[in-house]
Parts: structure tokens; sequence; C-alpha cells
């Protein structure tokens, strides 16, 4: 049989970082829900938990190599995971938008007919 081809050793770091990283973006959007001043329902705060996570999981695998600080890579964390629920709101926005463009432009127009009876001002 041979090696496995990942080292559960190398991977436990980066399995942790993970960890903490979509806690801690999941505890600054649950920040900002319990901060908002307009009613939430369960579905939206799932989803922006979720965008928040997803954010911060990505963006700490992708700074850990590049940023040395843990405390600025933790703070980068966060300031991603707050942000995240608007740039996945506006980018929703922007492909629904896109999308309803691509589809009226497919659309048959119609054609104004006009009545052969009806007179016309001159």
């Amino acid at each position: 049989m041979s090696a496995s081809p990942v080292d559960n050793e190398s991977m436990a770091p980066v399995i942790k970082s993970t960890v903490i990283s979509v806690v801690l973006g999941g505890l600054a959007m649950a920040a900002r829900l319990l901060l908002s001043e307009h009613p939430v329902s369960a579905g939206y705060i799932i989803r922006r938990l979720a965008a928040a996570g997803i954010t911060a999981a990505f963006v700490g695998w992708g700074i850990t190599d590049y940023v040395a600080s843990v405390t600025l890579r933790y703070c980068l964390i966060g300031v991603c995971a707050y942000s995240a629920p608007e740039v996945a709101d506006a980018a929703a926005r922007w492909l629904r938008n896109k999308m309803n463009k691509a589809v009226d432009a497919e659309a048959p127009k119609k054609r104004v007919k006009r009545h052969a009876g009806r007179k016309t001002k001159r």
C-alpha cells in the first residue's frame, strides 16, 4: 500500500486556521446582525453567516503565506467577512440585471397595431 498523498501532520495547521477563520467571520457577521436596527428573518441570518464564513475561510487560506503577523491576518479575515454579504448581494443584483437584459433582448418585440377604422387628426 502506498503512502497517502496528504500528510496529516501538515494538514492540521490548515484545518485549525480554517476553523478559526470561519469562527471569526461568523462572529463578525453575528455582531453586525445584532447591531442592525431593522428586523431580520432566520433565512437572512443564515445566508449572511454562510457568506461571511465561506469568505473568511478563503481569505484565511489565501493570506496565510503573505501576512506574517497573526493579529493582522485575523484583522483582514474579519474585515473581509464583515463586508462579504454586501459584496455578494451586489454581485447577485448585477448578475440578475444582466440576465434580465439578456432575456429582454431575446424576447420578441410586440408590434403596435394601428386600428384601420380610426380616423387620425390632420
